[in-house]
């Protein structure tokens, strides 16, 4: 059991380099054979704890991310993060602060799309108290990214081979059918490519020429969504921190470095920085907090909420494998 828990890491890790490599090519890779990979893949997402999602970049399709946090009373803020988690432009949901807070993201085109769903669209009850957005300026780690590749799980020379090459930004034109191909890998980041061509009306050959396309143009990328129990990362908090605006940059880029750190971005608001950390446990995030966060002088100000529960990830909503630490 021991040796299938290290290749469920390992496994994780290659997909988030490489979310669409073949699983025999994965295989070869890890050194294992492509039945025992593809055996573990199947596991692993048939039980909701690991999937493969196509994303794509909000700057390049001139979209805004709003972190926006929803102050209730506590018999309402279930309600409200199950509302705000049906949205199709709403991303992780949390429930934070002792059950009172609930915290999501949002994409929008235009600021004025924010203000309405902040402001307008929300559940109409006295019992929200307060909300507030707070706009995405910069990212500096994202996601997987964050954590996965602060790890030792795969050596130098087995991430090398995995990594793709980088994109380019060679300016692209979207058609229809882009979207609807970023939309379907939305929802599976391996959907097979006879799958793809029936969404987009392409053959299979077009599919993997505008997916190459789209990902050189850094306009679409693959992530994995999965559960972080598989690193022993059960609890999970979130930090807004207020930083003098000329240390911004190199204290967001700090914070980057840190495992700990699976989200890193710089905001409007009354914060100017929001991170989120992931830990085994309680007594982990205040050494984190004692010990890492404590030396940056640049820190005037911290406040830290616990992420209770996920009632939504990147794409997924309610996979009964997902944890509050996800």
């Amino acid at each position: 059991m021991h040796e299938y828990r290290d290749l469920d890491r390992q496994l994780t890790h290659a997909l988030q380099i490489n979310g669409r490599m073949s699983l025999s090519r994965v295989a070869e890779v890890l050194g294992v054979s492509g039945q025992t990979v593809a055996r573990r893949y199947a596991r692993l997402r048939s039980h909701g704890a690991l999937r493969v999602i196509g994303l794509t970049n909000p700057l390049l399709l001139g979209e805004l991310v709003w972190l926006t946090r929803v102050r209730c009373t506590p018999d309402a803020a279930k309600a409200v993060a199950d509302a705000l988690a049906r949205r199709h432009d709403t991303s992780w949901v949390q429930l934070t602060s002792g059950g009172t807070d609930v915290m999501c993201v949002v994409r929008t085109r235009e600021p004025s799309d924010g203000d309405s769903l902040l402001l307008q669209q929300l559940p109409r009850t006295p019992r929200v108290l307060d909300v507030t957005a707070h706009c995405v300026l910069h990212v500096f780690t994202s996601g997987a990214h964050g954590v996965l590749d602060n790890t030792d799980i795969l050596s130098a020379e087995q991430v090398r081979q995995l990594q793709p090459p980088p994109p380019t930004g060679s300016p692209l034109d979207l058609t229809d059918g882009d979207h609807r191909l970023m939309a379907a890998l939305h929802q599976d980041g391996r959907a097979p490519l006879a799958d793809l061509a029936k969404v987009t009306q392409w053959s299979q050959t077009t599919v993997r020429r505008r997916m190459a396309a789209l990902q050189d143009a850094g306009v679409l990328y693959f992530d994995v969504d999965f559960d972080r129990a598989l690193l022993g990362l059960r609890y999970q908090a979130l930090l807004w921190l207020s930083v003098p605006p000329a240390q911004l940059h190199q204290v967001g880029g700090q914070l980057a470095e840190h495992p700990e750190v699976a989200y890193v971005a710089a905001t409007t608001g009354p914060t100017n920085l929001v991170a989120s950390v992931v830990c085994s446990n309680v007594t982990e995030l205040y050494a984190y907090i004692t010990r890492r966060i404590a030396v940056l002088p640049a820190v005037t100000h911290l406040e830290t909420a616990p992420v209770l529960r996920t009632i939504k990830t990147a794409v997924t909503l309610g996979l009964p494998y997902h944890s509050a630490a996800h």
